[in-house]
C-alpha cells in the first residue's frame, strides 16, 4: 500500500503509516478541505521551491495521490496537498523570511522553521521553553547554498572582493567604471529585512567592513524576482541564493588573503566559497507535532538530498571531485595528485574542538559512502587546516588534532583512515576575524586508491619536516 522503502527506514515507515492514518484525529483542520499535517514557515530561499518539492515527495512516500501545490491567498504561501483513501491532507508553507519562521515557532503557528542563516541568540532565548534550539535534534542543516552576487550578463566585471561588494552596496562606489567595468551607473537590488539571505549578506559583507546598505537599494521578498530584474538592468547588482541566479551572471568572490572563488559545486559544498551558507530546518526539542520530525528526517535521506541538486542548491551527499588544481604548499599539491577530494569539509563549533551539527551527520554520511562496494579499494586521508596562532608550529599541531578528532569519530563507526596530515594556517578560505577563523578551522577529506598508498607513504616519509615561512613544520 505504502511506497516508502525508497525513502525511509522500516521504523519510520511504520511511524509514517501511523501518523497518516491518525491524521484526522490529531491534526487541526483549517478552513478549507484539508487536514494540515505540518506547518512550515520562514525563509523564502528554502521555502520557494525546495521545501514544496520535499513536501510533494513526502506525501507521495506516504502513499498519497493527486498531489498538487496551490497558492494560498497570501503571496509566497502554499498548500501542498494529497489524497489518501478519499481524504485530503496538506502541508502548509509560508515563505516570508527566516525571522518569520522563528516568530511562528514562538507563537505556535508553525511546527518547523525554515532558515537561511543560523538561529540568533535572542531567538534561542525566546524559544528556550521548547528546548535548546541549537541542539543536534533541533538544528538541522538540510542543504548548502552559495550567496551569489549577481550582475547583468553583459557587464565585463568578473571578480570582486568582499570589500568591493560592500563599497558597492553602501553607495561608496556608484559607477562600474570605478571597478574596470562599463561607464554605467550602479543600481542596487537587495533582499528585504525579514530575509535570512539579507541577514547573511549583512553579516558576511556589510558588518565585516563596517558599512551599511544604501537607502537607494530596492528591497525584495523574492530571490527570483530580484534576480530577474538584475538580469534586465545593465547597471544592476544584487545577491540571491544559488538556486536563483537564473539569467543573471554570478561573480567570483574573494575574502582577505584568500583566492577568488565562484559559487561552483565543490567550493559551495565544502563551504570554502566566501559567501557559502547553510540552509536549515529548526524543530523544537519538545515538539507539539512529532510528525514534523518525520519530515525533517525524510529531508536528510540520500534520495531526498538529490532533490536539493535538482532545485539548484548543493546537496549534502558526498561527491568526488576530479579537480587536481590545488593551491597550497608543494607537499599538499603532491598529496592531491595522489587522491581525489570529497565534497565534505568537517568543521567545529566556534571556539571548540567539538564537531558542529552538520559534521555529526557528515560522519555517518562518510561512513556510508566509504562502505559502498565501488569504494572498497579507497582509503580516507584526513587533512587538517586552521587559523593563524602565535606560531605556525602551533597552528599545524592544532590542525592535526582536529583531523585526529575526525579519525577517532570514524574509528568508533568501524571505519579506519590513514595517518592524518596537518597544514596549519596555509590555504585560508576566509579572513582571520572570528567568523572567518571558524571557517578556516576545517578538515578536508581525500580518497586514495590502494594503488597510490605506497607513493603516499613515501611522500610522508620524505616530508617529516618541511621549510615554510622560515620555520620547520611537521605535516605528518
Amino acid at each position: 500500500m505504502f511506497k516508502l522503502s525508497r525513502y525511509l527506514s522500516p521504523t519510520l515507515v511504520y511511524l509514517c503509516f501511523i501518523t497518516v492514518v491518525n491524521a484526522s484525529e490529531t491534526m487541526p483542520i483549517e478552513d478549507y478541505e484539508s487536514n494540515v499535517l505540518i506547518r512550515i514557515h520562514g525563509s523564502n530561499t528554502v521555502g520557494a521551491r525546495l521545501v514544496p518539492s520535499w513536501a510533494k515527495d513526502y506525501l507521495a512516500a506516504l502513499g498519497m495521490d493527486n498531489i498538487q501545490q496551490r497558492e494560498l491567498d497570501t503571496k509566497n504561501e502554499y498548500a501542498v496537498e494529497g489524497n489518501f483513501k478519499g481524504q485530503n491532507y496538506a502541508i502548509h508553507i509560508a515563505a516570508h523570511g527566516s525571522s518569520t519562521g522563528f516568530k511562528s515557532l514562538m507563537s505556535q503557528q508553525a511546527d518547523i522553521a525554515m532558515s537561511s542563516r543560523q538561529i540568533k541568540d535572542k531567538e534561542v532565548k525566546a524559544l528556550e521553553n521548547v528546548g535548546d534550539m541549537r541542539s543536534f535534534s533541533s538544528e538541522n542543516v538540510v542543504a548548502i547554498d552559495g550567496l551569489a552576487v549577481i550582475i547583468h550578463p553583459s557587464n565585463n566585471v568578473n571578480t570582486l572582493s568582499i570589500k568591493q561588494i560592500a563599497e558597492l552596496f553602501s553607495g561608496n562606489i556608484t559607477n562600474w567604471a570605478q571597478l574596470g567595468g562599463p561607464n554605467q551607473e550602479v543600481s542596487l537590488y537587495a533582499r528585504d529585512k525579514n530575509s535570512g539571505t539579507w541577514d547573511t549578506f549583512k553579516s558576511l559583507v556589510l558588518k565585516k567592513t563596517g558599512l551599511k546598505l544604501s537607502s537607494e537599494a530596492r528591497r525584495f521578498e523574492s530571490n527570483d524576482e530580484l534576480s530577474d530584474l538584475v538580469a534586465m538592468d545593465t547597471g544592476g547588482i544584487g545577491f540571491v541564493g544559488l538556486a536563483s541566479v537564473r539569467n543573471a551572471k554570478a561573480l567570483a568572490v574573494s575574502d582577505s588573503g584568500s583566492a577568488a572563488l565562484t559559487p561552483a559545486h565543490l567550493q559551495v559544498a565544502t563551504e570554502d566559497y566566501p559567501l557559502s551558507r547553510r540552509l536549515y530546518l529548526y524543530f523544537p526539542e519538545k515538539p507539539l507535532n512529532p510528525r514534523a520530525r518525520d519530515f525533517i528526517e525524510f529531508t536528510q535521506q540520500q534520495n531526498s538530498q538529490l532533490r536539493v541538486d535538482d532545485i539548484g542548491f548543493v546537496s549534502l551527499n558526498p561527491l568526488i571531485s576530479m579537480d587536481k588544481e590545488q593551491q597550497g604548499p608543494q607537499v599538499y599539491r603532491d598529496l592531491a595528485e595522489l587522491g581525489d577530494r570529497l565534497s565534505i569539509n568537517f568543521r567545529f563549533d566556534s571556539g571548540s574542538a567539538k564537531l558542529d551539527n552538520r559534521a555529526k551527520r557528515d560522519i555517518q554520511r562518510l561512513v556510508e559512502f566509504i562502505q559502498k562496494p565501488e569504494n572498497k579499494d579507497k582509503s580516507i586521508q584526513l587533512v587538517g587546516f586552521g587559523d593563524m596562532k602565535q606560531t605556525q608550529e602551533r597552528a599545524v599541531l592544532l590542525s592535526k588534532l582536529r583531523a585526529n578528532t575526525i579519525k577517532s569519530a570514524l574509528h568508533k563507526k568501524g571505519v579506519s583512515s590513514l595517518a592524518v596530515a596537518g597544514f596549519g594556517a596555509v590555504k585560508p578560505v576566509a579572513s582571520q576575524e572570528a567568523q572567518g577563523r571558524t571557517k578556516n578551522q576545517r578538515v578536508e577529506v581525500w580518497l586514495l586508491d590502494k594503488s597510490n598508498l605506497e607513493a603516499a607513504a613515501e611522500l610522508k616519509k620524505n616530508t617529516n619536516h618541511i621549510e615554510l615561512s622560515d620555520s620547520r613544520i611537521a605535516y605528518f
